[in-house]
Parts: C-alpha cells; sequence; structure tokens
C-alpha cells in the first residue's frame, strides 16, 4: 500500500514532467523517422536552449526573449549538424557526436561557469502566473497547452506542400531532386526545427527548476528514444497524425514506469541499463518473431 501511494503521489509531477520533455521526444521523432536521419543532435541542443535562456535571464533579459534565443540557438545546432553531414558527406551519427561534443564547451562559454541558479530571476511562468510553479495541475494545464499547440503547428506544416516535400527527402532522397525538391533545404529545416523543440524543452526547464546545467541533457537521447517506441507501440505510426501523438503517449507511460520504477525501490542509477535494455527488447522483438515464422513456414 505503501509503494502504491508513493506512485500516486508522484504521478502529476511525473505527468508535468513528461509533457516538458515531450519536446525532446519530439526532436528526435522528426529526424529519425520524418527524414531517415539517425541524429545526436537534440542531446546537446536541450542543454544549450537551457543555458542561452538562463545566461539571458541572468543579463536581464526578458525571459520570453531569453526562451526565444534558446529555441534560436538550438535550431542552429541542428542546422549545423545537417550542414556538416550534407557538405563533409559525414554519416549523420558522426555529424551529431561531432556538435553535440562541440556543444559542451559552448554551454560553458554561454554560462561562465559549469551551473547557475536562477531562484530569484524572473521567468516565463512567473510573467503568466505565479502559481504555476507552486502548482502541478497548472504546470500540467500550461505543458499541455504548449505541446497541444506544437502538435498543431507541426501537423498543419507536415500537411502543407513544404512538409510534404520534406517527408518526401525522409522517403526517397534520391527522387527528391527529380520532383524539384532540395534535400539541402529540407534536411536543414528538419534538423533545424527538431534541435529548436529540444532546445525549448530545456529553456522551459530550467526556468521552471531554477537552475541551469551544461550536462543537464545527458541520457535524454535513450530516454527520448524509449518514449517514442513505447507510443508507437501503443498507437502505432500508420497515419501522420499517430506518428506526431506517438512521441508524446511515450513520454506520458515512459516516465510514469520510472516512477513506478522508483516507487517499487530502484535506484536512479539502475532506471538506464533498464531503459536500455527495454528499448532493445521493443526493437528487437519484431525481428526475431519474423525470423521465427519464417523459420517455422519453411519446415512447415
Amino acid at each position: 500500500m505503501e509503494i502504491l501511494a508513493a506512485f500516486v503521489n508522484l504521478m502529476p509531477v511525473t505527468l508535468a514532467q513528461s509533457l516538458i520533455y515531450s519536446f525532446v521526444a519530439l526532436g528526435i521523432m522528426i529526424p529519425f523517422r520524418l527524414l531517415s536521419f539517425p541524429d545526436l543532435t537534440s542531446e546537446g541542443a536541450f542543454p544549450l536552449g537551457g543555458c542561452v535562456c538562463a545566461a539571458l535571464i541572468l543579463a536581464g533579459a526578458n525571459p520570453f526573449v531569453a526562451t526565444a534565443a534558446g529555441v534560436l540557438a538550438g535550431m542552429a545546432a541542428g542546422a549545423a549538424t545537417a550542414l556538416i553531414h550534407l557538405q563533409f558527406r559525414l554519416n549523420s551519427l558522426l555529424a551529431g557526436i561531432l556538435v553535440f561534443t562541440a556543444l559542451y564547451s559552448v554551454n560553458m562559454r554561454v554560462l561562465g561557469r559549469s551551473n547557475v541558479a536562477l531562484f530569484s530571476s524572473d521567468s516565463i511562468f512567473l510573467q503568466i502566473n505565479p502559481g504555476i510553479l507552486a502548482s502541478v495541475w497548472l504546470q500540467i494545464l500550461v505543458f499541455g497547452l504548449l505541446i497541444a499547440a506544437s502538435l498543431l503547428i507541426l501537423r498543419w506544416y507536415l500537411a502543407t506542400e513544404a512538409g510534404a516535400a520534406l517527408r518526401v527527402v525522409g522517403i526517397n532522397p534520391d527522387l527528391a531532386p527529380s520532383l524539384g525538391i532540395s534535400i539541402w533545404a529540407y534536411t536543414i529545416i528538419g534538423l533545424a526545427g527538431a534541435s529548436g523543440l529540444s532546445a525549448l524543452g530545456g529553456a522551459l526547464v530550467v526556468q521552471l527548476q531554477g537552475f541551469a546545467d551544461v550536462g543537464m541533457g545527458m541520457g535524454l537521447l535513450i530516454n527520448g528514444l524509449a518514449s517514442l517506441v513505447i507510443g508507437e507501440t501503443v498507437i502505432g505510426r500508420q497515419s501522420l497524425t499517430r506518428q506526431l501523438i506517438a512521441p508524446v503517449l511515450g513520454a506520458a507511460i515512459y516516465y510514469q514506469v520510472v516512477s513506478l520504477g522508483l516507487s517499487l525501490g530502484l535506484v536512479p542509477s539502475d532506471l538506464k541499463i533498464v531503459t536500455a535494455v527495454f528499448v532493445l527488447l521493443t526493437l528487437g522483438l519484431p525481428s526475431l518473431r519474423r525470423k521465427t515464422s519464417t523459420r517455422e513456414t519453411m519446415r512447415g
């Protein structure tokens, strides 16, 4: 009963947390699914958005301007990954690793030290409603509205001619040039938008928790991938709408599972290996089932 009570008490907090990290899950889904471009930049864009936002707030900038600047910085990081991949013909993962590695030094330069406190500083939450910082339910409402708005904008864009062109680049890059579609332009747009979403998550987190740290994005990639896999397993990705909703739903489920694990007594440091094994099984089981089915068919 104590475990159940602890889990129930954590559920609203975890839901609010999952809504923020849904931006990262979306930032991972866009290059991974829509562009067929495995990318690591989101893990670096998240702290970059947070660090830029924090540095500007401490310098006296308006929190909304600081948040927008954090998003633009994240978009620049995504664009840099795309340009490195396209210009130097480097593997997408290697291009992401190079940018992700460089961003650690960038974040240190932006903050001036490894972490800063924002407890006495202004934030977008204080300007909207000071009660947001104290009320989990208000946080769920605000973050839920932000995610809903993001999903609607993405759904609208992907239904346009430009959005269709972006998807063509991911589905068949060899066909795209013959249709007059620029692979360079849409790869840059896709990666910039994805990293911008991750950076937005970082900017919101630093204002909510009251401090920024250059290492705060460590391990987010596997969490986002787990969220994406869970969401796609639950609702599938047969339509564009489902593909967009999947990472958000998956994040909500994933972080509730994490909360349950902590309530059961799991050490936080064990959660990474549990997540890695879970993602491996989720991605690998369909392949094992197909192989087993093929063997049985051949024997029959």
